[in-house]
């Protein structure tokens, strides 16, 4: 693939899944200005990551039966006019709507990772899909840093008009920089109905696919319980830090986006399985950290930095994995895999709040380390059958 089409692909993604992101250093502020509480106001995540999990399960499935070209530039178009109906949004439950609207929309970005595979060669897919993930995973790290600043400098609905702007010129360049793509250009689906039916379908005949479902899920509810409790954290006492200093701990994670090149080269190797099992354990030892963090934010940010770069390290390999599976159904493979990640997201969002009502940091912290040690479990049960193997075949 041209580099530079890489890297379009790579800002498109980031730019697209930010847009989930930007309220989670404000819900503070937002509840303040809506007059709600803030544990309401963190309902907002949830919202956020429901539209995603919609969005994968109706619109992404299309990415096998229609012209990605023009379905990429209408979803952001779309996205554009959500984003200004939360700038404008009277209460919360209007910013409720158009941030699941958002989310909806924003799975643009879940097109576009699998166009990057399709259109990359066997021997780089690993890499290209790294590459544009990086782009996706420092979208996903920046929107907390760049909604902080802004909503420093002009308030929180200054971010949503900031957004919607960048939506619809990324539309217009992406519409003139993508190549042309043929409806149907692989699925063998007759219909919509039949499209959404074959997700199943695939789903049963993948015992792969499942088992990196499962992690993707476990990875992306420790995630989201990690940014929708931190806000909270950091907006108390003993910190009291403002907005742009909340968004700064989002520039702590910039490792995992290193983390996502590097694994994509580990899966193109064939050591996915190994890899696995020391991302995860990256993850634990990042809840360990974060525990410590109530009172010492040196142990905030390291917790940060190790837990994101297993997080987005384990979702590498795991995308490179699955599109390896079927190569005309990577955008229903891609439905699969993303909507189990956000619900299981959705509800870890609305877990972390209620955890941190019931027992503050600690039990946001018992949360999600509660999660690491059940991923760890999985891949040890997975790893557990092939080790007797290679045992028996030895002796």
């Amino acid at each position: 693939m041209p580099r530079a089409l890489v890297v379009l692909l790579a800002v498109a993604c980031g730019a697209a899944v930010a847009n989930l992101y930007y309220a989670q250093p404000l819900l503070d502020t937002i509840a303040g200005d809506l007059h709600v509480a803030p544990s309401t106001a963190a309902l907002l995540v949830t919202a956020s990551q429901v539209g995603y999990a919609a969005g994968l399960l109706l619109l992404v499935p299309l990415g096998d039966l229609l012209d990605r070209r023009r379905m990429v530039s209408r979803m952001l178009v779309v996205t554009a006019a959500a984003l200004g109906l939360a700038a404008a949004a009277p209460s919360l439950a209007v910013l409720g709507v158009a941030i699941a609207i958002v989310g909806v929309t924003s799975v643009v970005a879940q097109v576009l990772v699998p166009l990057a595979s399709a259109l990359a060669a066997p021997e780089e897919r690993g890499r290209v899909v790294g590459v544009v993930m990086s782009g996706l995973l420092l979208g996903i790290l920046l929107a907390r840093t760049v909604s902080g600043v802004l909503a420093q400098v002009g308030g929180w609905r200054l971010v949503y008009v900031v957004a919607a702007v960048l939506m619809v010129a990324l539309a217009a360049v992406l519409r003139r920089a993508l190549p042309p793509d043929a409806p149907g250009h692989g699925s063998g689906v007759p219909g919509y109905g039949a499209l959404l039916r074959s997700v199943g379908s695939l789903v049963r005949e993948e015992p792969l696919l499942r088992r990196r479902m499962v992690y993707g899920a476990l990875g992306m509810a420790a995630f989201s319980v990690l940014w929708t409790a931190l806000a909270l954290l950091l907006a108390g006492d003993p910190y009291n830090y403002n907005e742009a200093t909340i968004g700064l701990f989002g520039l702590a994670g910039l490792a995992g986006a290193g983390a996502a090149q590097s694994a994509g080269r580990l899966a193109d190797r064939g050591k996915g399985r190994a890899a696995t099992g020391a991302f995860w354990g990256a993850i634990a030892a990042g809840w360990a950290l974060l525990a410590l963090g109530e009172t010492s934010v040196a142990a905030v940010i390291a917790g940060v930095v190790v837990l994101d770069l297993g997080v987005q390290g384990q979702h590498i390999l795991n995308q490179s994995t699955i599109y390896a599976l079927r190569p005309d159904a990577r955008s229903r493979v891609t439905t699969a895999y993303m909507t189990s990640n956000f619900l299981c997201g959705a509800v870890a969002s609305a877990g972390a709040a209620v955890a941190w009502d019931a027992a503050g940091w600690g039990g946001v912290c018992a949360l999600g380390g509660a999660l690491s040690v059940a991923a760890l479990g999985v891949w040890a049960a997975e790893t557990a059958p092939s080790r007797g193997r290679r045992r028996a075949e030895a002796t």
